[in-house]
């Protein structure tokens, strides 16, 4: 590998200063004579509706500290990456998304991936298990298996992993307000198969803030569901060194219709008021940091999303270091996974989606991403097709082997523009941040509907610039066919798969020893009045064969439900 020697660092350092000057006069000039031609639109904009130059010069980036601001890779801020040699040493896991069904369906089609090259596994689960119902329950009727799959004890769990190695797979699991209890599941799943807690690898996302602010899968009020989510990082960082308790996700607030810089505002802020959760439940923030991950969604606009990601990365490092006395530089990197943006899929010309998510998927690669998820161009229409998921999971496989952008280290770094960009993200977070705190903190904002209405007016101004046509969207408002020719298998799910769930879990309710689960259940309550960590409860309920419903029951007992207030 070769080195630039400090002679010639310097050299150039000292050429910049000397011609900016001589830089400032020609670009004066050539603004005059590009200023004469015409332009195809009035504005040109981000996705985020970020007005762009037409040129982007040193000047931009005029105060750009080298070792200050950009780094080396591997090393604080962690700009340029999280590992010294990011993909040279390793690709990025791909980690489709599957769920759908019951156990035995998702069991097939995380067998199929894993067979066509996948690296990981990532699971959906459905709306009731999202919720805490258990299949039986009135609430699920008509949505069993229908966007994930269904998993109401841990006799589902086993079959969802059947044939499949905990110990040597890592696993992502897409759960939020129940995630104490499907940890709990993997957890006795692990055991049962002979594989200890300290082996398992994996995720869970376990991020409430957000669903408070985006999704609207929660459960409890704030209060109780923080005291959960710190119960498990907690316990993941005694138990499970190799588990990341919780992944602090900006996806569905980019899906909900934030802008690029509210997604990373919102989720680092989501992340930090974690971070203090575990402070003052008195875990040493080198103890539980090195677990903490991210999960970022790759939207349309190429170099936006990069400067997103590269502005994370420097944002988390400085905050970790500099706030909260982090100094095991584990703690200080941010390691995320990214998926591409469903929102941006259409129904019109649906073949269209593969490439969208082609440049989307390289945006994260090129921004450094640890782990990535590819949507498959039929999701608008129904649940991913086997080839459909096969032709996502081929999209990261043509760009790790053949495009040649994993061959070098954060190839845009010092790119004037992108530079800019970061900049310019992380100038607006931290904006954010200081009206956050101005509002009290992360709860209470909430509490105050901030984050809801911020999103509910970048949506609609991204909506309207669609409606005007100011926004142009291929097959929607541009390049429009009159009679699309849609010929994609879709997947189905039927009723039979509700039948078959319910009538196992009846049946799980007819053999288990009703004592134990009554006594199991009897434990879960205690720990929830009197403050305990409630995992190991949970665990015994799991192996107990509790169901979810059961679990969760005790849970809204104690803790009540929460309503989010009406604002307008």
């Amino acid at each position: 590998m070769s080195e630039v020697s400090r002679d010639d660092t310097e050299s150039s350092t000292d050429g910049g200063r000397k011609d900016i000057e001589d830089i400032r006069h020609a670009h004066s000039d050539w603004v005059r004579q590009a200023s004469q031609l015409p332009e195809r639109k009035k504005q040109f904009v981000t996705a985020s509706s970020e007005e762009i130059e037409p040129l982007y010069l040193p000047a931009h980036i005029e105060d750009y500290q080298y070792l200050r601001d950009l780094g080396m890779p591997g090393e604080y801020p962690f700009t340029r990456g999280v590992y010294s040699n990011m993909y040279r040493g390793r690709l990025w896991t791909m980690r489709m998304f599957a769920g759908f069904g019951t156990a035995e369906d998702t069991n097939q089609r995380f067998k199929y991936l894993l067979e066509h090259g996948q690296t990981g596994l990532s699971t959906a689960f459905d709306l009731p298990t999202l919720y805490g119902y258990d299949s039986d329950h009135s609430f699920s009727q008509g949505e069993v298996g229908r966007c994930g799959v269904a998993v109401s004890s841990l006799e589902d769990m086993e079959i969802l992993f059947d044939g499949i190695n905990l110990g040597e797979v890592s696993t992502s699991m897409t759960i939020n307000g129940p995630a104490a209890i499907m940890l709990a599941f993997y957890c006795a799943v692990a055991e049962k198969q002979g594989v200890g807690l300290d082996q398992i690898s994996g995720t869970t996302q376990n991020d409430i803030l957000k669903e408070y602010i985006a999704q609207k899968e929660f459960i409890f009020p704030p209060e109780p569901s923080m005291r959960l989510i710190t119960d498990t990082v907690e316990f993941c960082t005694r138990q499970m060194p190799r588990w990341h308790p919780i992944s602090i996700s900006g996806y569905h607030i980019r899906e909900a219709g934030s802008t690029a810089v509210q997604e990373l505002a919102f989720t680092l802020a989501d992340g930090f008021a974690y971070v203090e959760a575990a402070l003052e439940r008195g875990l040493d923030v080198d103890e539980f940091a090195p677990r903490l991950s991210f999960f970022f969604n790759a939207h349309n606009d190429f170099f936006e999303e990069i400067a997103k990601y590269r502005a994370a990365r420097r944002i988390f490092a400085r905050r970790m270091k500099e706030k909260y006395g982090a100094k095991n530089p584990r703690s200080m990197l941010m390691r995320f996974h990214t998926q591409t943006a469903g929102c941006t899929l259409t129904a019109q010309q649906p073949e269209n989606n593969i490439v969208r998510v082609t440049i989307q998927a390289l945006a994260g690669v090129l921004g450094g991403t640890q782990s990535l998820h590819t949507n498959s161009m039929d999701e608008t229409l129904a649940l991913p097709s086997d080839q459909a998921a096969k032709i996502a999971l081929r999209t990261q496989q043509v760009i790790a082997e053949e495009s040649g952008v994993t061959n070098t280290i954060d190839p845009l770094a010092g790119c004037y523009f992108v530079e800019h960009l970061t900049n310019r993200m992380e100038e607006g977070a931290q904006r954010y941040f200081d009206k956050i705190e101005e509002l009290g903190g992360v709860v209470p904002a909430i509490e105050k509907a901030f984050f809801q209405q911020e999103i509910a007016r970048a949506a609609y101004r991204y909506q309207q610039e669609i409606d005007s046509g100011e926004r142009g969207i291929v097959g929607v408002n541009k390049y429009i066919e009159e009679e699309a020719v849609i010929d994609i298998p879709i997947l189905e799910i039927t009723e039979e798969m509700h039948k078959l769930q319910v009538g196992r879990l009846k049946a799980l309710k007819e053999k288990r020893d009703s004592e134990a689960v009554s006594g199991c259940l009897a434990a879960i309550r205690r720990v929830c009045h009197e403050g305990e960590n409630v995992m190991p409860a949970l665990i015994e309920g799991s192996k107990a064969y509790c169901t979810l419903g059961e679990m969760m029951d005790i849970m809204r007992e104690v803790f009540g439900t929460y309503r989010e207030p009406v604002t307008f």
